[in-house]
């Protein structure tokens, strides 16, 4: 499959491994990625606050990008912050044809024109793969099963809610897609109270102190509950869970340590890439105890 890729700014900076894990893993599910390297950033919920006409055009211009990508079924993400964020920009640009016009004349000096309709898409990469690529697909290519691992799934806020703007009515089940991934690749998802919650990110400049006892709370549920990492489809949410984890851990008083993963790596370590190919060295919570665990059950195997 073909896709029109926007791997958004974050797997392009503060989380690189994300970036490389995705390029790793898409050839070994038959995806062809078409990088937008030109495309900008999707505003993440704060341009809007202030300019609404200026975020929908920002975003209007990446989709007039990827629909001008030839062959392609429609749009990749690798960032729920974005699929938020966009969706919601979509929903404004598709319900009136007078705004779009409008939106669309700021683009005309590059020649690009954003055109709604005609069955066009742009889905986060859990949702293509069980929606597209299908999770009878994804277990026929498992080289190595994830089987006696407990990954407490890390959902977030932008790709549950609002969950009519997110095609919960045509997909009802998208709150629970990373729970069937994990099932797919072999290990068991586990419950805990903070995996549908926010991660605390979008506050962290404005109050730290609830920002870091939110993401802190999400990890300690997913520590008592026997979770031995956690996975999560947005780098945002990666960033407060994984790089303010030592901070977080301050602000619960209790040790935490536990690895946090991106939905790609996740993936490509059930698929047979080596943890360094997926950059599982360059995270804060060191993932060493965890590629132990999954060498040695690969090797029991």
């Amino acid at each position: 499959m073909k896709v029109a890729y926007w791997p958004g700014c974050v797997s392009r900076g503060f989380t690189p491994e994300l970036h490389g894990s995705m390029a790793k893993v898409a050839p070994l599910l038959d995806l062809e990625l078409v990088e937008l390297d030109r495309a900008n950033c999707c505003g993440a919920g704060v341009i809007a606050e202030h300019n609404q006409e200026l975020v929908d055009t920002l975003n209007a211009r990446t989709f007039a990008m990827a629909q001008a990508v030839q062959g392609a079924a429609g749009m990749m993400n690798i960032c729920s912050t974005c699929q938020g964020a966009q969706s919601e920009c979509q929903e404004r640009l598709d319900a009136s044809g007078s705004y779009r016009a409008e939106v669309n004349s700021h683009l005309a000096p590059e020649g690009l024109s954003y055109e709604a309709g005609d069955g066009w898409w742009n889905k986060n990469f859990l949702w293509l793969l069980v929606e597209d690529i299908g999770l009878d697909a994804v277990r026929e290519r498992v080289r190595r099963p994830l089987s006696g691992l407990r990954i407490a799934p890390f959902y977030g806020c932008y790709i549950v809610r609002p969950s009519r703007r997110l095609g919960f009515d045509e997909y009802p089940e998208r709150d629970m897609y990373l729970d069937m991934l994990i099932e797919a690749l072999g290990a068991e998802p586990v419950v805990y109270a903070g995996a549908r919650k926010c991660c605390g990110f979008p506050v962290i400049t404005m109050n730290r102190t609830t920002s870091l006892r939110q993401a802190g709370r999400h990890l300690a549920d997913a520590i008592d509950a026997d979770a031995d990492c956690v996975v999560t489809p947005c780098p945002l949410c990666h960033l407060n869970l994984d790089m303010q984890q030592p901070a977080a851990s301050r602000y619960v008083e209790r040790d935490l340590g536990i690895p946090v993963l991106h939905l790609p790596q996740m993936v490509g370590l059930a698929l047979g890439l080596e943890p360094k190919e997926l950059g599982m060295g360059k995270h804060v919570v060191s993932t060493r105890e965890l590629q132990r665990k999954v060498a040695q059950l690969a090797a029991a195997a």
